[in-house]
């Protein structure tokens, strides 16, 4: 399975606009090759360099098998999109927050998961409760990662 952006390439830098130093809207992303069986796809994005904890950005779940890309700007909440979103470490937030690191280059981990279900979750759900949902029903997974520093 293949994840890519539009925008940047793997373990390049996120462009500004995706970034609270831009207008903090999400990336373009696309997917393909996922296994037959597949019946959704979830996707978190997080950073793991961040200080305290590993922060998350973003969370997308039951999005369905025949969605194979996410528009620009899709994570903000709208009754267009064709999934749930969870809650992110920006105060519980459910919609894109975009890198932000306090210093230094951060590494912001966009993984996708090939489902062989739905998840029986209400939007707002945080990372543990989608990990832990999606236990056990992982075809397949991979991971694009995009990296950002702000200027000082």
């Amino acid at each position: 399975m293949k994840l890519i952006s539009p925008t940047f390439s793997h373990n390049e830098a996120i462009p500004t606009q995706y970034t609270c130093d831009g207008a903090n809207i999400s990336p373009a992303l696309a997917w393909s090759d996922a296994p037959d069986n597949t019946q959704s796809f979830a996707l978190i994005v997080d950073d793991p360099d961040a200080p305290a904890k590993v922060w998350v950005h973003w969370i997308l779940f039951n999005i369905p098998s025949t969605v194979e890309y996410i528009l620009e700007n899709q994570g903000m909440a709208s009754e267009e999109v064709a999934f749930l979103q969870g809650a992110t470490d920006f105060n519980g937030a459910q919609k894109w927050g975009g890198p932000c690191p306090p210093s230094g280059n951060h590494h912001y981990h966009f993984t996708l998961y090939a489902l062989d279900t739905f998840l029986d979750l209400p939007a707002g759900a945080n990372k543990e409760q989608v990990l832990q949902a999606m236990h056990g029903h992982i075809l397949e997974q991979t991971t694009l990662i995009g990296t950002y520093q702000r200027k000082k």
